[in-house]
């Protein structure tokens, strides 16, 4: 399996009713979907934040699975799931990496393989007059 097999969207959002501007805190959630678009079946195992804001802060965030769940995606499956993210400027990156696995068929070991999760930008809404 090539990790361009798996197709990771992203969708994030500013929640201004968590967040304190006047103490720099800013609270973002996001929306990730993960899809297989290969013919194997394929089990995400863990993963690897790096959330970096204006001021250069970085902070990685490493874990088993994605909230509380190692999921197993079919050929043609995707799997959708929301987090959230602090940091203390009005705009900030989140990228990152998954570590999966796929087995090509049941008498072989299964092979590990990383899927990139693009960058793209936590921001707060801009007014634009």
């Amino acid at each position: 399996m090539r990790p361009e097999t798996i197709v990771i969207n992203t969708e994030p959002r500013y929640l201004p009713e968590q967040s304190k501007p006047d103490q720099n805190r800013f609270v973002f959630a996001y929306t990730i979907t993960i899809e297989n678009t290969s013919t194997t079946r394929c089990q995400l195992l863990s993963r690897h934040w790096v959330i970096q804001d204006a001021n250069h802060k970085v902070e990685e965030v490493t874990g088993d699975g994605v909230i509380g769940e190692q999921p197993v995606l079919e050929p043609g499956e995707s799997y959708t799931y929301s987090s959230g993210a602090i940091i203390e400027t009005e705009i900030g990156t989140m990228e990152g990496r998954y570590f999966m696995v796929w087995q090509p068929d049941q008498t072989k070991d299964p092979i590990e393989f990383e899927a990139l999760i693009p960058r793209f930008t936590l921001s707060i809404p801009r007014t634009v007059h």
